[in-house]
């Protein structure tokens, strides 16, 4: 079985978390400042803020913005929920905003359509490695005076216009989850270069205590820190992460030679502004043509030897959100499969994998 994702430790991992354990600062600690001060400087901005996982981050990002009650903030109808959750949780109003048909990312048009006086935040989420239209969101937002939080989560090292995305925003919002590009297993982080942000998101993690006057909260404040375990875990991943981001970009390098000329799909559209660090490689049927639904081709590669994932449900499909169906987005969600995309998959399991879907399609009803 190729499996959709499987881990890679790159030499120092063990090393650095039996070193944060022994030293016996596992909660806050030296490798929590290491890998702020590293990430800061790989994505070029002033701040770097490590959290507990990478929703966590988001609702940091909103929190340290003033949002709640009262507010709308526009996300994309076709992401991961954290987003909308994230917006409900601080009992705001989440907008959801439809997708590009060929980037499937979110749409500017579409958002401009959405504005209303209430609205508050723009969440531009960065899906399997690609970049929104940064310029032309980021002058929405500046015409209407509306923040900007990115959702990196997928996209770490990605760039747009030779920019780090994360870094066009108030926020960009990284998560270090198992499966992501930087993993500490669980855990995440925000940037900005906004010092008063910075002092904002810092305070609201650690409970809303003044640093260095301990139990004294300033404000009402959650717990979304980082362990010094999980932060020694990232800092080992980070002095690989050039090796990381060269193997990341072999793997969508390969795919594309084997999938840009095959019938019956099409592959996520990436503009010219965009420099991707692919999270995952994600393939978009015809389902007309295959004679077959995405679930049903997913079924046959899992009998084939080789996981694969859906897409995500398009917000709109869901009734928890409450929204009016978003017709760009209900599409790729049925239609979208990710193929299997980690650092160290070989050429040869690549060639298979396409081999497989390639005997698939020939062979369709």
């Amino acid at each position: 079985m190729i499996p959709w994702y499987q881990p890679h430790f790159w030499g120092k991992e063990k090393e650095y978390v039996v070193d944060a354990l022994e030293s016996t600062w596992i909660s806050g600690g030296k490798y929590v400042d290491r890998l702020e001060s590293t990430m800061a400087s790989l994505l070029g901005c002033n701040h770097v803020i490590t959290t507990s996982n990478g929703t966590s981050s988001l609702m940091l990002a909103y929190l340290a913005l003033g949002l709640g009650p009262g507010d709308e903030i526009i996300v994309p109808g076709y992401t991961f929920a954290a987003p909308a959750n994230m917006a409900l949780a601080i009992g705001a109003t989440p907008v959801y905003a439809d997708v590009d048909p060929e980037t499937w990312l979110l749409c500017p048009k579409s958002v401009e359509e959405k504005i209303s006086k209430k609205t508050k935040a723009i969440v531009p989420v960065h899906i399997y490695g690609n970049v929104c239209d940064m310029g032309a969101l980021t002058a929405i937002a500046q015409h209407h005076q509306l923040f900007v939080i990115e959702d990196v989560a997928e996209a770490a090292f990605s760039q747009y216009a030779g920019q780090q995305a994360g870094t066009f925003g108030d926020f960009g919002s990284f998560s270090f989850q198992a499966t992501k590009t930087i993993t500490t297993g669980e855990g995440g982080a925000i940037c900005t270069s906004s010092d008063s942000l910075e002092k904002a998101a810092r305070l609201l993690r650690n409970h809303g205590m003044r640093p260095g006057k301990h139990y004294w909260h300033e404000v009402v404040g959650h717990n979304f820190r980082l362990t010094n375990l999980q932060a020694a875990l990232g800092c080992a991943q980070l002095e690989s992460v050039d090796e990381i981001i060269l193997n990341k970009k072999r793997v969508y390098k390969h795919y594309l030679l084997n999938l840009e000329s095959m019938p019956g799909l099409r592959l996520q559209k990436i503009t010219p502004t965009c420099e991707p660090v692919m999270w995952a490689v994600a393939i978009k049927l015809n389902v007309a043509e295959w004679g077959m639904t995405r679930d049903q081709v997913i079924d046959a590669m899992t009998a084939k030897g080789i996981e694969t994932r859906p897409g995500f449900y398009a917000l709109s499909d869901m009734p928890i959100y409450q929204t009016d169906i978003l017709q760009n987005s209900s599409e790729i969600a049925n239609t979208v499969i990710s193929l299997p995309s980690y650092t160290m998959i070989s050429n040869d399991e690549i060639d298979r994998i396409c081999s497989v879907f390639l005997g698939l399609y020939k062979a369709r009803k």
